[in-house]
């Protein structure tokens, strides 16, 4: 069995830690070790980005290319990479761009931590700043269309309904948030120089390939090589390249490789 968890991933014991957008799960805990004892199977655990970043790569819009950063832009930010036509680890938690600095000593992020992507792109982090700012006395439908459509938080397609009916805080914060992955997505281009950005994620999918122009056309200013910007596209497996990915963590009859150099 595969798995994708959110959290840093111990690429040797498949026990997952820091999985923070996890409600109630605090410390590290030994997820494979776990579930294969529980369903008497070899259970395989990765990143949830990343193992949906090494699908896109194999079967959906990275085909085309050797070396990608997967951006999953929805309840947080998170990040894969894939180097040469292999995914890169690290140490179990490369790939994080949601917790690259985009603002020093900016807003406080979920992880605690202060200036972070995520506190300016991430959905959760766009919806309490959308409750404060509504305290504030800020005038937004975003809670009328929550009750409208019986949401009990801020999904993707609320911000798209918000969006459609003109709502200007919805669009501020949205503006905000693409003005952030920009500057994220274009410092890890500067250090890595890759081929292509795959955005995916409920709000990357939601607003399709001209929200991915956007981002495209916010990390212009912050590219050192802005005569060769990286490919720009949406991922195309949907809802299904994490379900994707962490099969592809299962060895097959060919072994567990990666796309053939």
């Amino acid at each position: 069995m595969g798995v994708g968890s959110p959290g840093i991933v111990d690429p040797g014991t498949g026990a997952v830690a820091n999985a923070r957008n996890l409600p109630g799960w605090e410390g590290t805990f030994p997820l494979a070790e776990t579930l294969s004892s529980e369903l008497g199977t070899a259970v395989r655990v990765g990143n949830d980005v990343q193992v949906a970043t090494r699908a896109e790569f194999r079967l959906g819009a990275g085909r085309p290319y050797r070396s990608i950063l997967g951006v999953f832009w929805g309840t947080g930010v998170g990040g894969g990479l894939i180097l040469e036509g292999r995914p890169w680890l690290g140490r179990g938690a490369a790939g994080e761009i949601g917790h690259t600095v985009v603002k020093s000593g900016g807003r406080r992020c979920p992880c605690g931590r202060r200036g972070c992507l995520e506190a300016y792109a991430g959905r959760g982090a766009m919806e309490a700043r959308a409750r404060k700012l509504a305290k504030g006395a800020r005038h937004t439908q975003l809670f009328a269309l929550m009750k409208e459509h019986g949401r009990t938080r801020m999904t993707s397609s609320i911000w798209a309904h918000a969006l459609d009916h003109g709502d200007k805080l919805a669009a501020e914060l949205i503006d905000e948030a693409i003005d952030a992955l920009g500057v994220g997505i274009a410092s890890a281009i500067n250090l890595l120089d890759l081929e292509a950005v795959i955005i995916g994620g409920g709000l990357g999918v939601r607003f399709g390939q001209p929200g991915a122009d956007r981002i495209l056309h916010a990390m212009g200013p912050h590219l050192f090589n802005d005569s060769r910007p990286p490919d720009v596209r949406v991922a195309s497996l949907g809802d299904l390249g994490g379900a994707l990915g962490a099969s592809l963590l299962a060895p097959s009859s060919r072994g567990n490789s990666e796309r053939p150099v």
